[in-house]
């Protein structure tokens, strides 16, 4: 008999993150390496594992995770997003904490575009009299 697994998509910036959760012992493996060796902040490490701390089910699921686009801080929110989506799917009474915790609701920040004549979205050139 195969064993559950539970999917969730996350997204945050420029990064999706696919994500399994299947019964285990708490490993979170990203893109086929340990999370300690993708991610090397422990505050955005942290930030991942936060739905897990809102539901009280530290160390009962593998996470296994897919993410693309973006750097460090927008794939980790990502997977953070994935993993709370995914646990709604384990159960659904984990919906009322992790709302609280705001851990369902897709960031919607993104990058402001970069205007023309100027360096980027709002800088402009340094300032010439003559």
């Amino acid at each position: 008999m195969a064993e559950a697994q539970y999917r969730g998509t996350g997204r945050r910036k420029n990064s999706v993150a696919r994500v399994r959760l299947v019964p285990g012992t708490g490993k979170i493996t990203v893109n086929d390496k340990a999370i300690e060796d993708y991610i090397p902040f422990a505050n955005l490490r942290q930030v991942v594992i936060q739905p897990f701390e809102v539901t009280e089910t530290t160390g009962t699921y593998d996470v296994l995770v897919n993410v693309n686009g973006g750097g460090f801080s927008g794939q980790s929110g990502a997977i953070r997003h994935g993993i709370a989506r995914a646990l709604l799917d384990v159960d659904p009474d984990f919906r009322i904490p992790l709302k609280r915790a705001g851990l369902l609701t897709r960031d919607p920040r993104m990058k402001e575009r970069k205007k023309y004549g100027l360096k980027k979205a709002r800088k402009a050139g340094q300032f010439s009299k003559r």
